[in-house]
């Protein structure tokens, strides 16, 4: 009976993980580019943004979500305003003006700025050889962020290049997520 209960237990703890995003540092992203080239799809937040917090849970925490974007990209979380020295394209992007004893809003990280990134949340989609594409602004759910996904990780996104385009890839596409 020991051993059924640690098999159940076990294997439910399989399940969560593979529902579970597998989020990793920009620097690390980078670093796994090299081996492996695959786009990058970056969540930047804050640690006081509420809207954040609902794509934590009601986006992120969607099972199609979660198993498209660990298939298709390098998930980064990035705190817009924490203190993480980002090295990218041979440049050294810091948060100066990070105060650590500062509860709620702190300043601005330079790679968030250099990613434009002037709403919380922003996710931010970069190529294979981690050069930058777009942000994609504020909160969205399973349904309305899976186009975003499909359409970079397709490389879709290099035919659509009027808005004409893009109202017909809009009404065109199939949905396949779960709310």
């Amino acid at each position: 009976m020991k051993r059924l209960f640690l098999f159940l237990f076990l294997i439910a703890g399989v399940v969560v993980n593979a529902q579970e995003i597998e989020w990793m540092s920009m620097n690390e992203a980078l670093e796994a580019q090299k081996k492996q080239p695959k786009k990058i799809f970056v969540d930047a937040y804050t640690t006081w943004c509420g809207p954040c917090k609902m794509l934590d849970k009601n986006t992120f925490g969607n099972k199609d979500v979660a198993e498209y974007i660990n298939e298709h990209y390098y998930a980064v979380k990035f705190n817009a305003e924490g203190n993480e020295v980002i090295n990218y394209k041979d440049k050294v992007f810091k948060n100066p003006d990070y105060n650590p004893e500062k509860k709620g809003r702190n300043s601005v990280h330079h790679f968030a700025l250099a990613m434009g990134v002037s709403a919380y949340p922003t996710m931010v989609f970069f190529d294979e050889k981690g050069e930058f594409l777009s942000p994609l602004k504020g909160y969205l759910t399973p349904q309305q962020l899976e186009i975003f996904l499909k359409v970079f990780a397709t490389d879709d996104y290099k035919q659509v290049k009027t808005d004409e385009e893009w109202k017909k890839y809009q009404e065109e596409f199939e949905s396949t997520f779960s709310s």
